[in-house]
């Protein structure tokens, strides 16, 4: 596969728009969660996904403790400073402050991004308020127009 660019992600992640919220799902119009979109990106952009994905509940963040999203992204994607996204960047999200993250989206610029939430398809909406919640933001390995 070629290398992706910044404007392939934000393509890709437009065509899950109006796939409907399933938990632990990554099929494109069929279902999927915020996970479940990023995979399905990446799957589309980079190739198989690099690790199985293990079972997890819907609250598995505040249950384990853990950072797994961070942790995750640390193992596959580039890490990206200061918070500055740019369109094709994965935004991780905390939703109360010394909780551990448990959200993504898909930057498709400064200030929107793609995402799938509970009790609603994927949309794409304003970062607005989200932005004071980012935990982390990564990049896709390997963008061509890096």
């Amino acid at each position: 596969m070629n290398a992706p660019s910044r404007d392939d992600i934000v393509a890709s992640a437009r065509k899950w728009l109006g796939t409907p919220y399933r938990h632990q799902a990554s099929l494109c119009g069929v279902g999927c969660d915020c996970l479940g979109l990023v995979r399905g990106v990446w799957r589309e952009l980079i190739g198989p996904e690099p690790e199985p994905m293990r079972p997890y509940s819907p609250d598995w963040a505040e249950a384990g403790g853990a950072e797994s999203l961070i942790e995750l992204g640390q193992r596959y994607f580039a890490p990206v400073p200061d918070r500055q996204w740019r369109k094709g960047d994965v935004l991780v999200f905390r939703f109360f402050e010394g909780m551990p993250a448990k959200h993504l989206a898909i930057a498709t610029d400064a200030g929107r991004m793609i995402h799938a939430h509970d009790g609603a398809c994927v949309a794409e909406a304003a970062i607005g308020l989200w932005r004071r919640r980012v935990a982390r933001v990564f990049a896709f390995p390997g963008l061509a127009d890096e």
